[in-house]
């Protein structure tokens, strides 16, 4: 006896899988709306496959009737880009930075087109706009420890830097000793400590404390820090203690900014240049 003989629906037009007494599932026909929708779709996906590259192959796939491509597009909307690019770009090629800087066209040009080249290789430790981020100097500002005038600044993207500083603890200083020149260089009045002078760290920040580009030594009086952190006072206990880049104590800290000469193009680190200029250039 087949399921249909205890179906207490028959006239309903279900199929006659009933559940639970009066669950069941009905023969309806789908709603012409939805039909017509369901061959619009198969008659799009055909006409799709006709006009654009759809079905792949065993080592292609079908061109489509108009040859499109994506990488295609893309190379067409590049080629359009270069091509505005191109006049800009001759004359920067043949510019120096302090050129271009010069040039109020070309520096609008390099200060739009320079985002995308600083965000993809300096944002990542001098922040957005130059502003810093720990333990990375900010650029957003005129104090810079190598100079700050456009071709000190190129220098710098070009070769890198890696500045040093000999640890003063142990047996330079003692630790009462290194907390008095520490609170001098916080206060800024590091040229009145006399262990400024008798230690010897005028012979690289200067008679007055305010560093020597030459060197790459900091500005003890300005309040600015190559180190900033949130408890200051115990940041510059440390660099005095354990020195920047001294390779006698594992402790030291170790900044370097990285070389781009074989990363950045020559007109690419020119770019660099006059857009990092002009965060706070000039010093």
């Amino acid at each position: 006896m087949s399921e249909h003989e205890h179906n207490p629906f028959p006239d309903e037009g279900n199929t006659g899988h009933i559940w639970d007494d009066n669950l069941r599932e009905l023969a309806n026909p789908a709603p012409n709306w939805w039909m017509m929708a369901f061959y619009a779709s198969i008659a799009f996906v055909i006409g799709y496959g006709l006009i654009y590259p759809m079905i792949p192959l065993t080592d292609s796939y079908t061109k489509g009737l108009t040859g499109w491509t994506a990488i295609g597009e893309y190379k067409a909307a590049t080629s359009e880009v270069e091509a505005v690019r191109k006049p800009y770009e001759d004359k920067i090629a043949k510019m120096s930075a302090k050129e271009i800087l010069a040039d109020a066209e070309l520096s609008a040009y390099v200060e739009a087109s320079g985002k995308v080249i600083f965000g993809d290789n300096c944002a990542a430790c001098h922040g957005t706009g130059g502003s810093g981020n720990p333990g990375f100097p900010v650029l957003a500002d005129d104090d810079w420890l190598y100079g700050g005038s456009i071709e000190q600044i190129q220098t710098t993207i070009t070769n890198g830097r890696q500045g040093m500083m000999p640890k003063m603890g142990g047996q330079q200083l003692t630790d009462a000793e290194i907390d008095k020149l520490a609170n001098a260089i916080y206060n800024g009045t590091v040229t009145k400590e006399p262990l400024f002078t008798s230690k010897g760290c005028m012979g690289c920040h200067g008679p007055d404390g305010k560093g020597m580009a030459a060197l790459g030594s900091a500005n003890l009086t300005d309040g600015i820090w190559r180190f900033s952190e949130p408890d200051q006072l115990a940041s510059i206990k440390y660099t005095i203690k354990h020195g920047v880049n001294d390779g006698s104590d594992p402790e030291t800290r170790k900044p370097k900014m990285p070389s781009f000469k074989d990363k950045l193009s020559e007109q690419d680190i020119k770019k660099m240049a006059v857009y990092v200029y002009k965060f706070g250039g000039g010093k």
